[in-house]
């Protein structure tokens, strides 16, 4: 009876594996195509519309409007026995004054040992609260709270933002689970541009710097996206 429990313990840890590996095959597999972007600007849109809705609840407008930029991630998936794991696809934008640049897209995850079990799709954003955090996400696998500081984030119309705060902390992380927004805290998750896809998307003229410097024209879905955050 022990053997057959130990064996069907290895099994269960096995099938797990397999799951993360096939989510992560399938997100990094090379799509060129910009009607599945469009898309994922959407989500990110809807996100952040969903936010805007919950004012009590939410990211503090007075954060966004002192941020040097935010990413959304929408529907990052979880899921865990003992060995989890995390993964997503979302946008980075860049604000200068009152004005958002076009997105680049980028990746997070992440794994964890433990005692864990289960799984759960997860609404992610990143508020990034000075230029060090913006220029920090354009980098290859830069990891949460070691390579930029991360802290989770404050919610609420009411939360005090103080400037020193702001200053210190590269970036506030936040998630929805059930329809609430709150703080999160996301150390070690590794984050990378996806430089492949910012290629398909605006024909590969383009370096990330150009894009998050407003040299990039806002497509429909763009433009849709950075007319949310300015409401916001």
């Amino acid at each position: 009876m022990r053997k057959h429990n130990v064996r069907n313990s290895g099994s269960k840890i096995i099938l797990w594996l397999l799951c993360l590996t096939l989510i992560a095959g399938f997100s990094f597999a090379d799509e060129p195509d910009n009607g599945r972007l469009d898309s994922r600007i959407r989500e990110a849109r809807l996100v952040l519309e969903e936010m805007k809705a919950m004012p009590d609840t939410a990211i503090p407008k007075d954060l966004l409007e002192k941020c040097y930029g935010i990413a959304i991630f929408p529907s990052v998936i979880k899921g865990a026995f003992i060995l989890g794991g995390q993964y997503g696809e979302g946008v980075l934008l860049r604000r200068d004054a009152d004005k958002w640049s076009a997105p680049v897209f980028l990746s997070i995850g992440g794994a964890s040992l433990g005692f864990q079990l289960g799984g759960q799709i997860t609404d992610l954003v990143l508020v990034i609260t000075n230029e060090r955090g913006v220029d920090s996400l354009m980098h290859e696998n830069v990891t949460l709270g070691g390579d930029v500081s991360i802290a989770a984030g404050p919610v609420g119309r009411d939360a005090e933002m103080a400037t020193d705060v702001l200053m210190k902390t590269g970036i506030f992380s936040y998630s929805r689970n059930k329809g609430l927004f709150a703080g999160v805290s996301l150390k070690g998750a590794i984050v990378s541009p996806m430089k492949n896809l910012d290629d398909d998307y605006y024909g590969g003229l383009l370096s990330i710097e150009d894009i998050l410097s407003g040299r990039a024209k806002l497509s429909p879905e763009a433009s849709k996206l950075v007319n949310s955050l300015k409401e916001y």
